[in-house]
């Protein structure tokens, strides 16, 4: 029997949030039958189909309830064109009724989308972490690297002048394109009257997948193709990082045609892959602080319930060609629990930790009063529907967004993050000190392979104790980041009764203890505390 992913502490913000979000994935569950093969993924909030890109990042909390994280992973595969290109989206079901009653399948492409590709490598690489199964990502691998090559040698996803992905002028990561009237709804295709440029989450997505990459070939016993792939996620950081970096945040669009869109300002336009450039490890610490430190600003100033803006200021009503993109809906500022969970799990990396526990606890009020989450909200706090919505459907089960802020909750708060697979190399970082959780007992598992860690923390006057175990019996490298408490001078640590070497970081005004060790099996840790305040 696997480790059941919890978190006990006595606070129902916290003990309350993961089995709020397991409620939401399971009425998001979706399987499809495609040529005799059982397909199981999760629905977007707005529509009865599987789409890589919400699968992707769904992933990462749908992984530790759901057995099969593998098959659509390998469907987007076994479909993918010979020139690498990877689908969006696959489902079996009419997806606008009545008028639409067929039940075909049906697979779809967006050709202004550049981001399709990425999210494929992000999936395909949390699928392996928590099956374990190196002899898939090896079969994978192929298609892996077709898909990348496929955006980076594409005249309409890679510009060679500033080495940076580019798509046509969409808002953010979406999937319609700015016409300037030319086109009579929302525009899914390039023409000849496309507007190019770049948009910085395309580029921050593809730094990830190279460094997955990089990882998977590592893993896989291929040295020489990683440190490859890790020098291009290098080079692609640095050209978006000159190209996109406005000194507070990134900017929403560089162009590459000139166009000026009438009635917003676009240097002001703060995007909602702002807080992913963080998670992705596009950006550093500096600017990590400066897009959090943003966000803080634009919460005071009270002009919606939640600062997680799909993007602000928003767009004038209709220029994208449906006029119920108004101001404040959907993507065109439309407020997003997708964006808060990425900052929330930012925040805890980045010293925010307080702001990060904020984040948790208003969406943990917001979808626990009714067992809810959608897509995304109106800014005075109305939830999203069909007829605001340029979207077929406006479901509460927002998979998307939900698993972002168990995300953070898992690897934010709690502080589990896998760095290997299945758990065997493991960065711990319990911060339950910026909660004032004196006792808390955590499990994280995957439903895949049963694999799991778990820990108990205790913390006393002068003391904080851990002790970690793998049921399975395997053995572990933990790499420690311990939140002290304020004010703490000095820690001695030991594990197991013997000392270690520790150092302290800062983290902003955040105080870390660092220290390595070997987990086989189970483990005791005791951290004593001098001079705490």
């Amino acid at each position: 029997m696997g480790v059941e992913t919890r978190i006990r502490t006595g606070r129902p913000e916290f003990d309350g949030l993961f089995p709020l979000v397991r409620s939401i994935l399971d009425r998001a569950a979706l399987e499809l039958v495609i040529d005799a093969q059982h397909i199981r993924g999760c629905r977007t909030g707005d529509a009865r189909s599987i789409w890589i890109r919400d699968f992707s990042d769904m992933l990462r909390a749908l992984r530790h309830v759901e057995p099969d994280v593998t098959s659509a992973v390998q469907h987007f595969a076994d479909t993918q064109a010979a020139s690498g290109r990877i689908f969006d989206s696959v489902t079996t079901f009419p997806e606008r009724p009545p008028s639409e009653r067929e039940n075909w399948t049906k697979y779809v492409r967006v050709p202004v989308e550049a981001d399709v590709e990425y999210r494929f490598v992000k999936a395909a690489y949390l699928a392996w972490q928590a099956t374990g199964d190196d002899e898939w990502a090896r079969r994978l691998l192929p298609s892996l690297e077709r898909a990348m090559r496929y955006v980076t040698g594409h005249p309409w996803y890679w510009d060679r002048q500033r080495g940076l992905v580019k798509r046509p002028y969409t808002i953010d990561t979406w999937d319609f394109a700015y016409t300037a009237g030319r086109h009579g709804w929302l525009q899914f295709q390039v023409t000849d009257d496309t507007y190019w440029g770049c948009m910085h989450g395309d580029s921050s997505g593809y730094v990830e997948a190279f460094g997955l990459m990089a990882r998977l070939h590592r893993r896989l016993g291929d040295a020489r193709i990683a440190a490859r792939w890790d020098a291009e996620a290098a080079t692609l950081r640095a050209a978006m990082n000159r190209a996109c970096w406005n000194g507070r945040f990134y900017t929403h669009f560089v162009k590459i045609t000139p166009v000026e869109v009438p009635g917003v300002d676009e240097g002001e336009q703060l995007s909602l892959s702002n807080p992913m450039a963080i998670n992705r490890g596009a950006a550093d610490h500096s600017q990590a602080a400066a897009i959090l430190r943003e966000y803080q600003r634009r919460r005071a100033e009270g002009r919606a319930f939640a600062e997680w803006f799909s993007i602000d200021p928003p767009f004038p009503d209709g220029v994208f060609g449906d006029p119920r993109l108004v101001k404040g809906a959907y993507v065109n500022g439309g407020i997003m629990p997708l964006v808060g969970g990425e900052l929330a799990r930012a925040a805890f990396e980045h010293g925010f930790e307080q702001y990060g526990i904020d984040i948790l606890r208003r969406y943990y009020a917001l979808a626990s009063e009714r067992g809810e989450s959608f897509l995304w909200y109106f800014p005075d706090g109305r939830p999203s529907t069909v007829e605001a919505s340029t979207s077929p459907e406006a479901t509460p089960a927002d998979g998307w967004g939900s698993s972002a802020m168990a995300w953070a909750l898992v690897e934010g708060l709690a502080g589990v993050v896998d760095g290997g697979r299945l758990f065997d190399a493991v960065r711990l970082s319990p911060r339950w000190e910026a909660a004032g959780v004196n006792d808390a007992e955590v499990g994280v598992g995957y439903a895949a392979s049963g694999a799991g860690l778990e820990y108990q923390y205790r913390r006393r006057p002068g003391l904080i104790t851990i002790d970690v175990r793998k049921p399975d019996g395997d053995s572990a490298d933990v790499d420690w980041r311990v939140l002290l408490p304020h004010g703490c001078r000095n820690v001695a640590a030991r594990c197991d009764g013997r000392s270690l070497p520790v150092a302290t970081l800062q983290v902003e005004a955040s105080l870390y203890a660092a220290f390595a060790s070997r987990l086989n099996g189970e483990t005791h840790v005791e951290l004593k505390l001098g001079g705490e305040a």
